[in-house]
């Protein structure tokens, strides 16, 4: 998490100060047109180039993954600068729109305006983007409403996820038209200044982004096929086991990582935890969803054995990988599915990592089947099964977690579960001395 706060912050901070060695927030000319100038250069720089930041992001590039912990801290850093996006781009309008507001309705008079130097007196760049500077004015403001719809949607969660898939591909044309209006409505003299080159990076990156993303080239070449050999149902826990033989193009995954998978094309591909181990010489893999939208709910009634299903991945980090000498798991709820994985990987290989593991497993209700398989998956791995489970059982709190693992301030705890559950267990135990780099929480969320 503090990782992409600081890549968030420091991206901001490194705009605004390369925006300041070009202009000024202080204009020589202290009035509220002077101001309104250079604050709306500003907001636009900082809008563009956030956007320009998020576009890169939804490509799901591989390289960033270890350096900022995964591809779900990827989408949450994307996210923030959605909103930031969303923010800085308000203002950006709110100076342009506002201002013309209230000359109209006689609030402000505007001053007369400087003679401007006759076309033939510039380049061929700076005379042809002054001629362009209308319709780029007119296409930024429909851009920005059109944008603000998308992002909003984006942000409610009760918008189906199917129709956020497709509706948030719109952004990448949208965010063209954007380009074009920064390209034509930055100040000329940024372009020979550091600001210019950054912002020029910046646009041509999130230019090849959006046309790779609408090339629907998002995630293609780590694809596979594979097809559905079973299907368990877990209904006390509204839970769907699905295992697929892949064909050939899967690369392999380590415990702990996800894909996106698709079985339906109307409905688009869907982020699942993988469940199982990868061997090549098995080539399986196991998906547990848990029936929380529309679309999961209605898996058990529409997905049959035999069906072909589209895989991307694998993503993320929560890979189980560190050097401290013993490791405590916390699998809240459908959580529990990357230690399943995990336990899958150490019945096989318990040699490559033969420290003391403890899992605890809180969860509202108690199927048996589903306990039975993962106590004999503990077993099998040698790791102590700690549970929570049932309507009547003790609730799982920092307290009782250091009660029952003697030695916990030398451990990495790895969560997955409901976020605000794993932020107070974090809190809690940082509070009592565990180093805040050991606590690792994976955040399972693509919007």
């Amino acid at each position: 998490m503090k990782r992409i706060a600081w890549t968030f912050w420091v991206f901001l901070l490194v705009l605004s100060v390369l925006w300041l060695l070009a202009d000024t927030l202080w204009p020589a000319q202290r009035d509220y047109f002077a101001f309104r100038t250079v604050w709306v250069q500003y907001s636009g720089v900082l809008a563009i180039g956030v956007m320009s930041l998020a576009m890169v992001l939804a490509t799901r590039p591989m390289w960033l993954e270890p350096r900022l912990g995964g591809l779900d801290k990827l989408y949450r850093l994307h996210k923030w600068l959605g909103i930031a996006a969303l923010a800085t781009a308000t203002v950006h309008w709110l100076w342009a729109q506002g201002t013309k507001w209230a000359v109209g309705w006689g609030w402000l008079v505007r001053p007369p305006r400087k003679p401007r130097a006759p076309d033939d007196s510039l380049g061929i760049v700076e005379s042809t983007l002054r001629g362009w500077r209308g319709l780029a004015e007119d296409l930024g403001e429909w851009a920005f409403y059109i944008s603000v719809a998308l992002l909003v949607l984006a942000l409610l969660k009760r918008f189906p996820y199917r129709w956020f898939a497709k509706t948030h591909r719109w952004m990448a044309v949208v965010y063209l038209v954007l380009v074009f209006h920064a390209l034509v409505l930055a100040k000329f003299a940024y372009w020979t200044q550091p600001v210019g080159w950054a912002l020029a990076a910046l646009l041509a990156s999130g230019t090849v982004s959006a046309l790779w993303i609408l090339l629907g080239r998002t995630g293609a070449r780590r694809t596979a096929h594979g097809v559905v050999e079973s299907l368990q149902r877990y209904p006390a826990l509204g839970v769907l086991e699905t295992t697929l033989r892949m064909e050939e193009g899967w690369r392999g995954h380590k415990p702990g990582q996800f894909a996106f998978a698709t079985s339906n094309p109307e409905e688009g591909a869907h982020p699942y935890t993988l469940a199982s181990a990868w061997h090549a010489a098995d080539g399986h893999i196991t998906f547990i969803t848990k029936a929380l939208g529309d679309h999961t709910r209605e898996l058990p009634q529409r997905l049959r054995v035999g069906d072909r299903v589209k895989v991307e991945g694998p993503y993320g980090c929560f890979t189980f990988d560190d050097a401290r000498p013993r490791q405590l798991w916390i699998g809240a709820g459908i959580g529990i599915t990357p230690f399943i994985a995990r336990l899958k990987f150490l019945s096989r290989n318990r040699q490559h990592d033969p420290r003391p593991i403890d899992l605890f497993h809180p969860s509202s209700v108690l199927d048996p089947v589903a306990i039975g398989k993962l106590r004999a998956d503990c077993e099998a791995a040698g790791v102590t099964l700690h549970l929570f489970c049932g309507p009547d059982s003790e609730r799982l709190t920092g307290e009782r977690l250091r009660q029952r693992v003697p030695g916990w301030k030398e451990t990495s705890v790895w969560f997955c579960g409901p976020a605000d559950f794993g932020h107070s267990l974090r809190a809690d135990l940082v509070a009592h001395g565990l180093p805040q780099e050991a606590f690792h929480q994976e955040m399972f969320e693509m919007r």
